[in-house]
Order: C-alpha cells, then sequence, then structure tokens
C-alpha cells in the first residue's frame, strides 16, 4: 500500500514541509520516493518509544498522536530533531486533493465531494470559525464514511450541502473563508 506523508521540522513555517511517497513492499523494503530502504520498527514496552533500523542505522524514535493521521515525532541518533508528520494512504490523499484539502493562505477555498455519495451529517454554520484538519462535513459513498476536513483556518462562508442530499464529485459543499 502507498502512503503520503508530509514531514515538517519543528518550528519550520507552515507550508515547509515536504511531502514523500512511501510504500511497504512486499519484499520487506520501505520505498521512498524511488529509493529502497531496509526498515525494523519495534516499539519498546508500552510506551510511545520505538526503536528504528533504517539501513543498519539505529535511531531512538518518540512518536506522539496529535491529531487524526498526524504526529509529532522526535528522532535520536546523536542528538534529537522534532517533527511534525501527517500520513494518509494514497487515496485519502488523493481525495483531500479534490477537496481542496492541499490549498494553504488566503482567498476562499471551496470544499467538493471528492467522489458522488451521501451527506451524512454537515458539522458546522455558517460564519463559524474552524480549525485546520476539523471536519466539515460527512459523506458517504461506497458503504464508507468520509470525512471532508478543513484544508487551513478560516471561516465558513456558504455551505451547500444538507443531510440526505445526494451531491455528484466535484460539487461544492462548502466554501471558506
Amino acid at each position: 500500500m502507498k502512503y503520503i506523508a508530509t514531514i515538517t521540522p519543528t518550528g519550520a513555517p507552515v507550508g515547509g514541509g515536504r511531502t514523500y511517497e512511501i510504500e511497504v513492499g512486499e519484499d520487506g523494503l520501505l520505498h521512498i520516493d524511488g529509493q529502497s530502504f531496509s526498515a525494523d520498527l519495534q516499539r519498546i514496552g508500552k510506551l510511545d518509544l520505538y526503536s528504528l533500523l533504517l539501513d543498519s542505522k539505529s535511531y531512538e524514535v518518540h512518536v506522539q498522536e496529535t491529531e487524526r493521521n498526524g504526529y509529532r515525532v522526535m528522532v535520536s541518533s546523536q542528538g534529537y530533531e522534532g517533527y511534525e508528520v501527517r500520513v494518509l494512504d494514497e487515496r485519502s490523499y488523493r481525495a483531500s486533493q479534490v477537496s481542496g484539502a492541499s490549498a494553504g493562505g488566503a482567498g476562499d477555498s471551496a470544499i467538493k465531494a471528492p467522489i458522488p455519495g451521501l451527506v451524512v451529517k454537515v458539522l458546522v454554520e455558517e460564519g463559524a470559525e474552524v480549525a485546520a484538519g476539523q471536519t466539515l462535513v460527512i459523506l458517504e459513498a461506497m458503504k464508507m464514511e468520509n470525512e471532508l476536513r478543513a484544508p487551513r483556518p478560516g471561516v465558513i462562508a456558504t455551505i451547500k450541502a444538507k443531510p440526505g442530499n445526494s451531491v455528484n464529485q466535484g460539487d461544492v459543499l462548502v466554501t471558506l473563508h
């Protein structure tokens, strides 16, 4: 399975991260942006602490979940380095791209239906302030619920989705200022 990871060094400005395509191969290798690495990750006890061997180099890794698909990671080999990491599977990443979740900065962001489906819930109201990553609409498609999230902080400008509405791929559900 392929994953898309956005890794931002702690303290870097918003949008200062780098995105990687990661695939865990059946061959036991980790493929990152076309390069292959042997990797072994083992949890140490019941802590959020892991031992990572990456191409025979040892790292101590502390992982703290911060939000859905988000993590604060501290890596030690000779000193500690901190990172904010967001990981999505390939399907969720593509859906976030269609819904506008990759957009950042000023201006309006249209949150669009990534696939045809049925609006299950609208969790915000017009005029509400929302945080980046906050769930705005829950869309059911192919018997799965998909959470559409705010791509950035902002204020809800318009809501076109209503629970029970059927929507097509690309339909605008919410507009964010």
